[in-house]
């Protein structure tokens, strides 16, 4: 379907929840938007089927949408015949953009890539402070109040030469990668749609999911939830970690068996960070709370306060760019949703 003519506005609405509206989308970025496209005016649509709704539904070539958007069906589709695009101000497109916008040939674009680099920023973060224990070593400093023997320190604490295995080169596991770059670091990865060429390219040597975490100082999550990847982290292959080793996770709970985790960090034999968790939060009788070798974070990873108007400036930049009709510059492709978050 082609997009609209270049150097014309589109009439464009918004869909997603106020919050989100009000945090994504300050007044700088929301002036920004009308100067590349025509907004339909009132509060943020939140419900598809009001009055007011259908109205701006009727006009709009395109809908920017954040969290909160309700789901984009046939009959929303119906009542939107001039909808010709999709501008995401988040990540994850799979709960609003459904089977019939992919039919009817919707352009979808997501602001993935910018969110994607907050968490590739707290995923080095926590492998290079949990490489010198960083965490684990201020809380007895705090206790004791007197430092430690630092010429004594055990030849496993620090960065140099540690390996990190990366699971599942994804969008943010990509960008891990990269940052990783300039640190003397080894780093391997798992990834059976990644070829050994483009392993290659990336600076990474691929290897089995075993092998990964077998031989990795610290093993970081970055697969998508799947059904074929709930639960992927299982009890033998936590108990296969290196001594001393660390689970990171910043992709989904569920994709780690919380009960064989809390099972192997109660023997504290390794660490864990964990921005994410099955539920998310825990219940407070959760036994992973109690786990002192266990850093739990209220899933900050990604955008949040300033790092939000990254997400805005992405969406304008999509866009503008689609009402020149140049194309988006970050396309989800119904094809890769099988493969993403």
């Amino acid at each position: 379907m082609p997009s609209t003519p270049p150097h014309r506005r589109p009439r464009a609405a918004l869909a997603m929840g106020p919050d989100a509206a009000a945090a994504v989308l300050r007044p700088d970025s929301l002036a920004a938007l009308a100067e590349v496209c025509t907004l339909a005016g009132g509060p943020v649509i939140d419900d598809f089927t009001t009055p007011r709704a259908r109205a701006a539904l009727a006009d709009a070539e395109l809908l920017i949408t954040g969290w909160g958007c309700p789901p984009v069906h046939a009959g929303v589709l119906a009542a939107a015949p001039e909808l010709r695009a999709i501008v995401h101000t988040a990540g994850s497109v799979r709960g609003h953009v459904t089977d019939a916008c992919w039919d009817r040939g919707i352009e979808v674009a997501s602001a993935a890539s910018a969110n994607a680099l907050p968490v590739a920023e707290y995923t080095v973060a926590m492998i290079l402070l949990s490489g010198k224990r960083v965490l684990e070593r201020a809380r007895d400093f705090r206790a004791e109040r007197r430092r430690d023997a630092w010429l004594a320190v055990p030849p496993d604490v620090g960065n140099y030469g540690r390996t990190v295995g990366i699971l599942s080169a994804s969008l943010i596991g990509r960008r891990v990668i990269e940052l990783l770059r300039p640190y003397d670091l080894r780093v391997l990865l798992h990834d059976p749609y990644v070829s050994e060429a483009e392993a290659t390219a990336l600076g990474v040597r691929p290897v089995t999911l075993d092998v990964l975490f077998s031989r990795s100082d610290v093993v970081s999550v970055h697969t998508p939830l799947l059904p074929a990847t709930t639960g992927l982290v299982g009890r033998e292959l936590l108990a296969s970690m290196r001594p001393g080793s660390v689970l990171i996770n910043t992709s989904r709970g569920a994709v780690v068996d919380q009960d064989a985790l809390a099972d192997t960090l109660g023997q504290e034999r390794i660490r864990a960070v964990l921005d994410v968790t099955d539920p998310d939060p825990l219940p407070p009788g959760h036994p992973l709370w109690e786990c002192e070798n266990a850093l739990i974070t209220p899933h900050l990873a990604g955008s949040q306060g300033n790092e939000l108007r990254r997400l805005a400036d992405l969406a304008v930049g999509e866009v503008a760019r689609w009402a020149a009709g140049d194309g988006f510059a970050h396309p989800v492709r119904r094809e890769r949703l099988a493969f993403l978050a």
